[in-house]
């Protein structure tokens, strides 16, 4: 456990709080203005990215997901989620412990239909120096 990391010590983060957890993950949240339901799955031990996880915290990663999707469609009846790791800062991880954020989306939200690959269809982020 890093002493600083607010994933290692969630109660760092005022009304961040484990809503599931399982032998090596929890399903954290917070009150979220935008997308409500959104939370992220981290590793208990502290894993800098998800390059770093345990086979055991990639077992228990799926298995708290499955049950993450479960309670979310029972609260929010989404239309569909979002899930994704970021990895690095250009990577645009903020916090060094490894995080899946699970994003319940709805039809009726103006970015509906927007998932990652939006980064890789959207011209304006072709790199100025693109290698051959």
């Amino acid at each position: 456990m890093e002493e600083l990391c607010p994933l290692c010590n969630p109660e760092m983060i005022g009304d961040q709080r484990e809503v599931l957890s399982n032998e090596h993950c929890l399903f954290l949240q917070m009150p979220q203005k935008v997308l409500k339901g959104s939370g992220l799955i981290v590793p208990r031990e502290h894993r800098p990215t998800v390059f770093e996880l345990s086979e055991e915290e990639w077992q228990s990663t799926y298995s708290l997901l499955k049950e993450v999707k479960e309670l979310l469609d029972d609260q929010y009846q989404p239309d569909g989620y979002t899930i994704g790791w970021n990895a690095g800062e250009t990577g645009g991880q903020h916090i060094f412990h490894a995080h899946l954020h699970v994003i319940p989306r709805f039809e009726d939200e103006p970015y509906a239909g927007r998932g990652i690959r939006s980064w890789l269809k959207d011209e304006e982020n072709i790199r100025p120096s693109l290698p051959d």
